[in-house]
């Protein structure tokens, strides 16, 4: 059913928030006190690398229902009604992404960093949720399952690939650095679509988005300068997976276009679905490659590390409904309120997720976020205003 992605989330978030504490001062070993936007009341809460739960804030919630609130708007006819299942697709959403991004945070953290297991981290998050899939393909009234071919399945084989490519590579790069950091070069993702759209797969950028490029790299670049967790592995690991995205549009494009395969997929969680199998399937010859030789290691910290075990379920379960749930959500929306919410869900993320983890927000840090998102919606909507 459609909500049963929504469900789950809020499945999780009821389960992680047993136990809950109610100080201020918890987990000093992961994050740092900020100076604004705190609050004791709980939301979910991941696991700090020292096996205490850590406490969050509400203005997750407060921001991404103010972001869409305009967007929620039911079109057509007269009336000012709410579309209920679109508010609660935006929410979640914009709240499965937060708490992926801090619970993948802490996962990486707990498990070594950047020396420990990122693949491994990775692939399993991929794992879960194709498990999470599955298991809708099994559960009575759920979701039926897709009616596919091999001819379908190989033709797949390249988004799965692209998929694989660009959230193993945004793991790493989130357990190189700030994952604020890590975000904002993300934002500049349009950069690397318009290339490759208008040089590999011959579909023409208009010249007001090629104008844009420029003040979304710009702001990347403002972002990084002061930067207090910047590494070069990390810069070019959030490149990569801009890369990896870029091909993968492309690619899902193509495959949507083909003759009949809709209809055999069924639906956008199906598609969803098998993606994220193949993309786990491909993930794990790399991660044998990787991190196979201490794979071991993993599994004994897995069973005797809370931290590792609850927030790489987690994480996995976060990523999977966020994604499910963002692709329910935009076909509902039209193109510019899809550039909005994306929009506002990364700044959301960014200054979220620094918040709760005591990353750096340096003045000129921000400065540079902004410009670089700006430039983002810019190009996601000019077109709409601007024939060039």
């Amino acid at each position: 059913m459609k909500i049963a992605t929504a469900l789950t989330l809020l499945s999780l978030g009821a389960v992680s928030a047993f136990g809950l504490q109610t100080s201020t001062n918890v987990a000093s070993g992961i994050r740092s006190k900020a100076a604004f936007g705190r609050t004791n009341k709980p939301m979910v809460q991941p696991i700090g690398i020292d096996g205490q739960r850590i406490g969050s804030n509400d203005f997750a919630l407060r921001d991404a229902s103010a972001a869409t609130g305009d967007a929620l708007e039911k079109r057509g006819g007269g009336g000012g009604g709410l579309d209920i299942p679109l508010l609660i697709y935006f929410v979640l959403w914009y709240v499965g992404n937060y708490f992926y991004n801090i619970t993948n945070k802490m996962a990486l953290t707990a498990a070594g960093g950047k020396t420990g297991f990122p693949m491994t981290i990775s692939s399993l998050q991929l794992g879960v949720g194709c498990l999470y899939g599955i298991f809708l393909w099994l559960a009575p009234d759920a979701r039926a399952a897709p009616k596919v071919t091999l001819d379908d399945v190989i033709k797949m084989l390249p988004v799965g690939f692209c998929f694989m490519g660009a959230h193993c590579a945004s793991v790493f790069a989130m357990s190189a650095g700030a994952v604020s950091f890590a975000q904002i070069v993300k934002a500049s993702e349009p950069a690397f679509a318009a290339v490759l759209s208008q040089f590999v797969y011959g579909k023409k950028i208009s010249k007001a988005k090629w104008l844009c490029l420029p003040i979304v790299i710009g702001g990347v670049i403002i972002a990084s300068v002061k930067e207090l967790d910047f590494a070069f592995s990390a810069l070019f690991s959030a490149c990569l997976a801009n890369l990896f995205a870029a091909f993968k549009g492309n690619e899902n494009k193509k495959l949507m276009e083909a003759d009949g395969i809709k209809d055999r997929i069924g639906s956008v969680g199906n598609q969803f679905a098998l993606t994220s199998i193949i993309a786990f399937l491909m993930s794990v010859p790399v991660l044998i490659a990787k991190e196979g030789s201490k794979f071991g290691e993993f599994i004994t910290m897995y069973k005797t590390n809370p931290a590792v075990s609850f927030n790489l379920i987690a994480s996995g379960l976060y990523f999977y409904g966020y994604n499910e749930l963002s692709t329910m959500t935009l076909k509902k929306t039209g193109a510019v309120t899809q550039s909005v919410a994306n929009t506002a869900k990364r700044v959301i993320v960014i200054v979220g997720v620094a918040m709760m983890l005591g990353e750096s927000l340096d003045p000129v840090k921000l400065l540079g976020c902004g410009i670089g998102i700006g430039g983002v919606l810019l190009y996601s909507i000019i077109d709409n205003f601007v024939k060039a």
